[in-house]
Order: structure tokens, then C-alpha cells, then sequence
């Protein structure tokens, strides 16, 4: 089987700067920094600003051969709704905008402009071999319908030969008989469909986990379990996905990763509790969430003999002990 390949979501959180990275470690070292240890990352940043290609092009820079960028939709592809601010100066006054100076509903022009300036900000990465998929993730509101299901494949020939990762926010995509029109659609178009592990709630917005392949991509996104926050609206998404696996918790994908390896041709597991825990101790460092969880993931899978990379070193034998050790308990609260 081909090996897991884990990673973030973001290498540039405030907390793996205040928690993971070293001390004094420069900006612009981040991401090297990043890439000996991990081997893919997914962008989150783009969701809330159109990407640059200079930008992209630095990171492609600043990675070795091999390594992947998944790249996240910018919230108007999505149909969520979008600042004007967020938008380019010269495309704002073909937007119409709300009384809070919203953009809900664009043009089929003005949205297909932002699919094409989009794929011109992340070029540098496919021309580099290093773009892996673009995440496509719809908002709550979003339900199983047709005219959703037409979205997608606008939104596809929109994006030509990109790979489609596609999450579902609203249940009613993968509960009862709208499964497996789901799943059949995503395989028929060859979009991959992002698998969850999320808050076990009853809600129209707790996605239940549906570890199936609908494409050679398989693409598993950890959000946490922290059921307190998850429907909260305001404040940063560090504090709605503020929570810390456990061993016990990572240790019920080890199997589920082994049989999707032995299916898939490409395989990630990506975090996005991206906030940071007390330490276990009274000196220690506090840890940063999604880093500490990724390594802890590739060690449980190494030693059930599932393979998973490990970047340009063995970050085992260099992390700091906290990054290693046996337990780790839920935060407080939770």
C-alpha cells in the first residue's frame, strides 16, 4: 500500500508559531522548517483571500521534490458569502454587495473570473508538480439537491484537469438514501470525497464519518470533537476546533487507514485543530494541536506496520518529548 501522508492545516497558525517552530526560528524559515518533518500541507489562507502566484511560487521554493499543497477553495467558489473587501479592487464593483457589505449572490461571470484568477494564483504549484487537490468545502446552508449537485460540475469545468476535494458541511449529503447518490456522483465525476472525523453530535451539521473511496484520492480531515464548540458562530476558528486527540481516539483510524491505503493510489490524513493545550507538566511547553496529533498519528501507524511518510528526517528522534509521549489527555472541559 502507498503511505499515509499527514499533515496541517496551515503551517503558519499562531499556534505552531508560538508552540511548535522554534524560538527565534524566521518567518520565512517556517515552511522549510515544516517540510523536514511533514511532507503535505493544505492552505487554509486562500479561503479568505485570493491566492498570489508570488506567494505561490515561494513555497514551491521552499519545499523539496515530492512535497503536496492542497489548496483551499476562496469562500465565493464555495458559495459562502464574501466580504467585498475580500474581493480584488477591480472586481468590486461588478459584485453587489448587502447592507453589511456582503457578496451572496454573484454573477456566473463574476464567479467564474474568481475560479480563473484563483487558478492563476496557485500556477506556480502545478507547474512544480506540487499542487495536490483543491479542498471544496460547502457551507452548512448547502443541501442535497440538484441544483447543488450542477454546482459541481460547473465549479469542475471551471477548475479543468484539478483534483476535487469535496466536504460536505450539512448531513443530509450522506444520511439515508441521499448516500449513495452521493457517492455514485463523486465516483462517476472522480472527485473525492473528504472523509471527517468530527464531533459525534446530533445535528444537521455534525457530518457523519464515511470512510469511502470515491476517487484514487483519499482525503481525511481531522476537526476535532470538541461538541461544545463545533455550532459556534463568531470568534476564531481556533477556539471551534480547539481540541487534542488522544491516543485511544487516533489509535480507531489505524485500521480504516490500512484497508483505504490498500485502495488508494494517494492517501492524506490533515489536521485542523489548529489551537494549542496546556502542557502536561508544570515547566513544559504548551502543545500545538495539530502538529503534536500528526506525529502522534504516524507513530501509531508505524507500529501497527501501516506505512506513513515521514518527511526529509525522522522527526521522532528529534521533536521535543512532549511530541512523544504516551498519553495525552483531553483538555479540560471537553
Amino acid at each position: 500500500m502507498n503511505p499515509v501522508r499527514i499533515g496541517t492545516c496551515s503551517f503558519a497558525d499562531q499556534a505552531l508559531v508560538k508552540n511548535w517552530y522554534p524560538r527565534g526560528l524566521a518567518p520565512k524559515d517556517r515552511l522549510r522548517y515544516y517540510a523536514e518533518r511533514l511532507d503535505t500541507v493544505e492552505i487554509d489562507s486562500t479561503y479568505y483571500r485570493l491566492p498570489s502566484a508570488g506567494v505561490s511560487a515561494g513555497w514551491a521554493e521552499r519545499t523539496p521534490s515530492g512535497f503536496l499543497f492542497h489548496v483551499k477553495a476562496f469562500a465565493l467558489m464555495t458559495r459562502h458569502p464574501t466580504r467585498l473587501e475580500q474581493l480584488p479592487t477591480d472586481l468590486r464593483a461588478a459584485a453587489e454587495s448587502d447592507e453589511r457589505e456582503r457578496v451572496s449572490h454573484p454573477s456566473e461571470e463574476l464567479r467564474a473570473e474568481v475560479f480563473r484568477r484563483f487558478l492563476s494564483g496557485i500556477a506556480p504549484l502545478q507547474d512544480a508538480g506540487k499542487l495536490g487537490g483543491i479542498l471544496f468545502q460547502f457551507p452548512p446552508y448547502v443541501v442535497c439537491k440538484d441544483s447543488a449537485f450542477d454546482y459541481l460540475l460547473w465549479a469542475q469545468e471551471q477548475l479543468g484537469r484539478s483534483t476535487l476535494l469535496v466536504e460536505f458541511r450539512h448531513s443530509s449529503w450522506l444520511e439515508g438514501s441521499n448516500r449513495a447518490r452521493t457517492l455514485a456522483f463523486l465516483e462517476r465525476e472522480r472527485m473525492t470525497l473528504v472523509i471527517v472525523d468530527a464531533p459525534r453530535i446530533e445535528s444537521p451539521t455534525a457530518i457523519p464519518t464515511v470512510a469511502e473511496l470515491t476517487s484514487e484520492i483519499a482525503y481525511l480531515r481531522f476537526h476535532g470533537r470538541n461538541a461544545a464548540t463545533w455550532n459556534r458562530r463568531g470568534g476564531s476558528a481556533a477556539e471551534r476546533f480547539d481540541y487534542l486527540y488522544t491516543r485511544e481516539e487516533l489509535t480507531e483510524w489505524v485500521e480504516p487507514l490500512r484497508k483505504l491505503g490498500g485502495r488508494a493510489k494517494q492517501l492524506f490524513a490533515v489536521f485542523n485543530n489548529n489551537n494549542s493545550s496546556p502542557p502536561p507538566g508544570p515547566f513544559g511547553r504548551p502543545f500545538a494541536q495539530a502538529p503534536a496529533n500528526a506525529l502522534m498519528l504516524r507513530q501509531l501507524l508505524l507500529e501497527a506496520g501501516v506505512p506513513a511518510s515521514e518527511g526529509l528526517r525522522s522527526a521522532a528522534l528529534e521533536e521535543p518529548e512532549q511530541y512523544r509521549i504516551e498519553e495525552i489527555g483531553p483538555l479540560e472541559g471537553d
